[in-house]
């Protein structure tokens, strides 16, 4: 070979090289990213678990309390509701970069969306005392937005506005529209921004300058998802601030539809739990605690309960017991909750309503539970809302059998 030829065959080898090694590099980091988000899923479940039986004690301990104890029960409500809050940005975080967050769409009133928004949040801001001033658009104004996410997005920001407003400050809401859109904007009187912060407020893990006691909390990642969601929708954020200490503005601009929603009549829901007659329902759980306590508020709501803490068990349980209603872990030792749910629909429970109770949320953890026979899918830690909603639905099933 001729020195130009080999210096030329040195010259692809070198770049041949350089191409594995990024391809390398390329594997390395997707493998990590894959990793974490199992770890972010993980750590969400193992969270959820003993947020599952502080729930529950919590309910029981509201239904049966005096007044003097009830302000206690108030505040590990609260801080539950806080933590489980974190654990769902969290995990938006891992979804909405995999793409995993699915909207559902529908024609939604503006003002509906600030009043759900309003309603997560205003345990927060009654908390620190902060005057919220409402000002609606004079005129309906549509969106076409998942209204979940949609009030998400709002909540976030409003989380973040009580968060870092001073005890007795000023927050406002001012919706209205402005070429083609729907405006909504959120002012307070709190710490404000820099001129440093605005440029990257909205970044993963980004976080205003702070004392050392970390009296606000939260991780950095509210302000992420909610540009994230207003982005999926169509729309955007801005943020903007006079400066330290002077406030700050977070505008989110969502197009607006001209469609109207499909009029319906409005079905009256049933109250809680004044019209469920009383069902026999098995509650499976391998943490006794969680079990135990699911127990408790149930029998408290005068339904007959028995429990079992593992697959093989609940199962006899099952069929001896003959419950109306099985509240079912996924996580069991031995036999799984799908594995348990497959094995009830052929032994003979083809009507009984199967619930999904577990610490796993995603959508193919959703859909899973549905492919193995499940009729729903809570995620831990379950409101007695949920409870209650369940078993007026297994209450008028039977009634339309009989």
């Amino acid at each position: 070979y001729t020195q130009r030829e080999v210096e030329l065959a040195e010259s692809l080898a070198a770049r041949v090289a350089v191409a594995v090694d990024n391809a390398r590099l390329f594997h390395a980091v997707k493998e990590a990213s894959r990793q974490k988000d199992e770890f972010l899923a993980m750590l969400a479940h193992e969270l959820r678990n003993p947020l599952a039986a502080i729930r529950y004690a919590v309910e029981i301990g509201q239904m049966s309390s005096g007044e003097s104890i009830t302000d206690t029960f108030d505040i590990i409500d609260r801080q539950t509701h806080n933590l489980a809050h974190l654990i769902e940005d969290l995990l938006d975080v891992s979804r909405i970069s995999r793409g995993k967050v699915t909207l559902r769409p529908e024609i939604i009133q503006l003002s509906s969306i600030i009043e759900g928004a309003v309603t997560t949040v205003r345990p927060l801001i009654d908390e620190k005392d902060h005057h919220l001033t409402i000002d609606n658009s004079p005129e309906a104004l549509y969106v076409s937005a998942d209204p979940t996410r949609a009030e998400q997005i709002l909540a976030n920001l409003l989380t973040n506005a009580a968060k870092y407003t001073k005890k007795g400050g000023q927050i406002s809401v001012h919706a209205s529209r402005d070429n083609g859109q729907a405006v909504i904007r959120v002012t307070d009187n709190g710490i404000g921004l820099s001129r440093e912060s605005l440029s990257h407020v909205f970044d993963l893990f980004a976080q205003a300058d702070r004392t050392l006691d970390r009296a606000e909390g939260g991780l950095g990642i509210g302000l992420t998802v909610a540009r994230k969601l207003a982005e999926m929708h169509g729309g955007s954020i801005t943020a903007d601030s006079p400066g330290l200490g002077k406030g700050s503005t977070f505008t989110v601009r969502l197009p607006i539809s001209h469609k109207l929603p499909a009029t319906t009549e409005n079905a009256k829901l049933a109250s809680p739990s004044d019209a469920i007659p009383p069902q026999r329902i098995l509650v499976v759980d391998d943490n006794r605690d969680t079990a135990t306590s699911c127990a408790r508020l149930l029998n408290a709501l005068g339904h007959d309960v028995q429990t079992a803490y593992d697959g093989a068990s609940a199962i006899e349980i099952a069929k001896s017991f003959k419950p109306q209603v099985i509240f079912l872990d996924i996580g069991l030792p031995g036999l799984n909750g799908y594995d348990v749910a497959k094995i009830l629909r052929t032994e003979g429970f083809a009507n009984e309503i199967i619930v999904a109770v577990s610490g796993y949320g995603q959508p193919e953890d959703r859909q899973r539970s549905h492919d193995a026979g499940f009729d729903e899918h809570l995620v831990k830690p379950v409101r007695q809302n949920n409870l209650l909603s369940i078993l007026q639905r297994c209450a008028e099933r039977q009634s339309l059998a009989t």
